[in-house]
């Protein structure tokens, strides 16, 4: 009798799923991929782009905890209804179930189970395990917005299900009701990653429950029904027959309680758990076959089809059957003629799974489109990276802006585009980030925002975005404005290193060491944004000299053998030189060798990348899965094609990853890629056909591409140089509008003791430059810079550029202040390399360093080890008190030194002890905060010493456990 049902389970499945398609692409998905290593994703079910990912919860916190799972943990706390896919910050995991036998505990750590790899599978639209503490198999397959679960038990009185409304995030409210003996309703608005973020479940069973009881705070509360609080938990409990099924279907709402409920009564066929599995898997199956691979290697294939199912779950729908959403203004609204989504991971996506969306779905993409408009309506920005019903700001650049583009150009319409010029430019003309710093200098500066050089690049590159969109749809004025603010990159290039630096002070950040990671890059270093100017790739590569010192910085970006320096990131991985895949800057790089002349170079990188930082296990992700991007990057790559410039029409050639492929287009029309002679040795191109006609550039336009197309390309395993050199190479280049970069005024960082040299130049060598040393604004009547010259005291000095046909420079301004006292001071101990406060006497310089410590660089950073340092006065003199300023920021490991002490001499160096002065605030204080460390003198002295503890390794309750705390000090104050 089992095996008759379980064989009609598997026919109904099979019919179901596979009806309109011959072929079971689920078959190659392993949701695992990426569990493991700091891949971030979840192995739970969901639907493509669907708002409920109801799944497993093995971890409550860290960084490799983000999704609440990770593939090398054994202990289970429960099944939450939200996860995040490869994120970098950890949130959701909204109502943990958890079903238990027994006595009913609400401790996690109490109720949680161990289970084993063995017995675990994930599949599309489908996930199991079996709780060894308990001897339950739990299944889950969801709808849209709705899970179903299927608990089987053992036999037992006490088989019970645990409903944790206080998992994970910050509780800031929550409710919980009982409504009759299968149904239950709750909400809870928590703050983690979302500050706010409103969430509604409503749950029914398909058995009523012997009894239930409900804890606030931990404890029973006998007879209540309804309850609220922070920490509000229950059970419910049946009597069960061996391996009986318990199936509970939940869905959410961000709306209200009725949204939940609507939901519910929607999309779930009862309790068949069997007919909603297999509507998940065709629906999975049908999204999956848009690109149909053919190979022999099973591995290759799971690899790929994983990517794609990746790049298919985010973001995700967040909106009720009825059309009502909760804005990021926190109201309801009504979403009108489309579907309203959140989870825009847009500063990874906009690279590669926007654009890959624009290929395969674009109806979607016109609804992605409608919801930043609708965000900009509501909320009054369009989106950074909105999560739930908050925006989070979370990472740097408009990014929205490059996805309507990219789509627009590519034939979407169907939205309001004076609307979406309006929301770009507000975007990028707003007070915040240092956008406003950018659009008055021409640059965001290192000591006025923090990510200086980064931000400088990437907001550029959004301008460029809104030319190209501003002039498709005829607004010539915009197009002119923001065609000159994208080559803004051009003042952060420095000719010298020909790397993007951070501007300080007018001229650059101090020390300079392009592995460095430090705040002025997001996540990175200088390598990896020194080629962050794809709207201009050929207007930098005449920057710097020409093709082949491009081609040559180009190489040694991949072939350096020097490894990272600076602070610890552990989101830069998949390192090839100082290539890193493992975080998206990098993800174009490879296919800038096609403007070169070393066109191979290209199809040698993008075939190494695709073989050696992907595979098919749960490590098989070379960074966080970052809601798609990782993953969509592998399947464009396979296709032979990238988008290196997302808001133009062209697709860079790579070289493709399989004998033949088949994207089927949403009009009907199919793009096919044969490779016949591809393996692992040939993937050197020797020839390419489009539609039977030699293809003679190294690019396609998305016009050859949207009608369909077959693609052909003859392989190799050895490059054909001259063949390649006869391809038409791409070219990107802003040749209109061109500026002048502003002048580079290179003296002492910020203070002086005795003369000093300035120079001024310009990374345009034909530029005439003038300048004042009075603080006024230069201009051609100014004095011409034509040498370096020496200053003796403090001064503003203001530079401009002009050329003959160029945009003029905007003015760079440096302020120097001469140090007056006779200090003379010497650190003991090893100052950290990325906050040097600008050289041994940063402590001494008069210069105090502002709460924001990220930016300027004035704070004196000592790692791990304790400080010392001495201060001589010159002379012996009376002193009345000595200190020292100090920071505490304990989020990013700056903590307050547990003790200082101060000691004082005379010429003879024989120092005493004067004072000691603890911490004056608690580790766990994360409230950033400067404070004096003070300790009086009254006593004559010529040397003071100081000396202050580390705080050491950080403990269990910090996010950075087992890491080395900073002790962050300026400015010492002598009275």
């Amino acid at each position: 009798m089992k095996f008759s049902k379980l064989f009609l389970a598997l026919v109904l499945l099979a019919n179901f799923s596979f009806a309109q398609n011959k072929r079971n692409y689920n078959q190659y998905v392993n949701p695992f991929i990426g569990t493991g290593g700091h891949g971030h994703t979840y192995p739970g079910p969901a639907l493509p782009f669907g708002m409920i990912q109801p799944g497993p919860d093995t971890r409550l916190d860290g960084w490799d905890g983000c999704s609440g799972y990770h593939y090398t943990d054994s202990l289970l706390y429960g099944f939450s209804q939200t996860h995040l896919s490869g994120t970098g910050v950890e949130d959701y995991c909204d109502f943990l179930f958890m079903p238990t036998i027994g006595k009913p505990q609400f401790l996690n750590k109490q109720y949680a189970s161990p289970f084993q790899k063995k017995n675990e599978k994930a599949s599309p639209g489908y996930y199991s395990t079996f709780l060894d503490k308990y001897k339950i198999k739990a299944e889950i397959t969801t709808t849209r917005r709705a899970g179903l679960y299927k608990f089987s038990y053992p036999k037992s009185k006490e088989a019970n299900i645990i409903i944790d409304l206080k998992h994970r995030d910050k509780v800031l409210e929550s409710w919980v009701e009982i409504i009759n003996d299968r149904e239950i309703k709750g909400y809870r608005k928590s703050s983690s990653w979302a500050k706010g973020q409103e969430l509604y479940f409503h749950v029914r069973y398909n058995k009523p429950f012997k009894s239930y009881g409900i804890a606030i705070n931990d404890e029973l509360q006998p007879g209540l029904k309804k309850a609220k609080g922070t920490n509000i938990k229950l059970y419910i409990q049946f009597e069960t027959t061996e391996q009986e099924s318990i199936l509970s279907k939940v869905a959410i709402s961000a709306v209200d309680d009725k949204g939940a409920l609507k939901n519910l009564n929607a999309e779930t066929d009862g309790f068949d758990f069997t007919k909603i599995l297999a509507k998940a898997k065709a629906a999975w199956n049908k999204e999956l076959s848009k690109i149909d691979a053919e190979s022999t290697d099973k591995k290759q294939l799971t690899t790929f089809y994983t990517a794609l199912y990746h790049s298919l779950l985010n973001p995700n729908l967040y909106m009720d059957v009825d059309g009502r959403y909760r804005g990021l203004d926190k109201k309801v609204h009504t979403a009108k003629g489309f579907e309203y989504y959140t989870v825009f991971s847009l500063w990874d996506t906009y690279r590669t799974e926007n654009p890959l969306l624009t290929l395969i779905d674009r109806k979607r993409t016109l609804d992605f489109i409608q919801t930043f408009l609708a965000m900009h309506k509501e909320g009054g920005l369009l989106p950074i990276w909105p999560l739930a019903n908050d925006e989070t700001f979370c990472m740097i650049g408009n990014h929205a802006i490059p996805v309507i583009t990219d789509a627009y150009a590519k034939g979407i319409r169907g939205f309001d585009t004076k609307l979406a010029l309006e929301a770009m430019k507000h975007a990028v003309n707003r007070k915040q980030f240092g956008i406003d710093v950018y659009a008055k200098h021409g640059a965001v500066m290192a000591d006025m925002e923090h990510e200086s050089a980064s931000k400088t690049v990437e907001y550029a590159y959004d301008d460029w975005c809104i030319a190209q969109f501003a002039k498709m749809i005829g607004s010539e004025a915009d197009y002119q404005t923001y065609l000159t603010r994208a080559q803004n990159w051009k003042n952060v290039y420095d000719p010298s290193t020909g790397h993007i630096r951070a501007r300080n002070n007018g001229g650059w950040w101090k020390p300079f060491n392009p592995t460095e990671v430090n705040n002025n890059y997001t996540e990175g270093n200088s390598w990896h944004y020194s080629f962050s100017t794809q709207q201009d790739v050929n207007g930098h590569m005449e920057m710097m000299g020409g093709e082949q010192i491009y081609q040559k910085k180009l190489d040694e970006l991949f072939t350096t053998k020097e490894g990272l320096t600076g602070r610890d990131q552990s989101d830069i991985t998949g390192l090839i030189g100082q290539y890193a895949h493992g975080n998206e800057p990098s993800h174009h790089m490879a296919y800038l060798f096609n403007f070169t002349s070393h066109l191979e170079k290209t199809q040698y990188y993008i075939n190494k990348i695709m073989n050696e930082q992907y595979h098919d296990q749960p490590d098989g992700l070379s960074g966080n899965e970052d809601c798609g991007q990782m993953s969509a990057w592998l399947v464009m790559s396979a296709m032979g094609i990238y988008p290196v410039s997302p808001g133009n029409n062209m697709y860079n050639i790579g070289t493709p990853w399989f004998k033949k492929m088949t994207i089927s287009l949403e009009n009907g029309k199919k793009i096919t890629i044969n490779a016949p002679a591809r393996d692992l040795n040939n993937y050197y191109i020797k020839g390419i056909s489009l539609n039977g006609k030699p293809h003679q550039k190294l690019f396609l336009d998305f016009s050859n591409l949207a009608n369909g197309a077959n693609l052909n390309f003859a392989l190799a395993a050895n490059p054909d140089l001259k063949y390649l050199s006869s391809l038409q190479k791409p070219v990107m280049k802003i040749s209109t509008n061109l500026i002048v970069p502003n002048p580079i005024i290179e003296g002492p960082q910020e203070t002086f003791k005795q003369n000093a040299e300035v120079s001024i130049t310009s990374a345009l060598p034909t530029a005439t430059i003038y300048y004042t040393l009075d603080g006024s604004i230069p201009d051609q009547n100014a004095k011409k810079y034509t040498a370096p010259f020496s200053i003796d005291k403090g001064l503003t000095i203001k530079a401009i550029a002009y050329q003959k046909g160029f945009k003029t420079s905007y003015v760079s301004t440096a302020t120097y202040q001469k140090i007056t006292n006779n200090y003379n001071i010497k650190i003991n101990s090893e100052i950290n390399k990325s906050f040097t406060g600008g050289g041994n006497d940063a402590l001494i310089d008069g210069v105090r360093g502002s709460v924001n410590w990220r930016v300027g660089n004035r704070w004196q950073g000592f790692w791990g080890i304790p400080f010392e340092a001495v201060l001589d006065l010159g002379k012996t003199q009376m002193v009345n008190s000595v200190s020292i300023g100090a920071l505490q920021d304990t989020q990013a490991w700056i903590v307050f030194p547990p003790e200082t002490e101060f000691y004082i001499a005379g010429d003879d160096l024989n120092f005493k002890l004067i004072g000691t002065v603890k911490a004056p605030a608690e580790a766990k204080d994360y409230t950033i905060q400067i404070k004096e460390l003070t300790t009086k003198v009254n006593s004559e002295c010529r040397y003071i010493k100081i000396k202050a503890k580390n705080y050491g390794t950080l403990p269990e309750w910090h996010e950075g456990v087992g890491g080395k705390a900073h002790t962050f000090f300026d400015e010492i104050t002598v009275k």
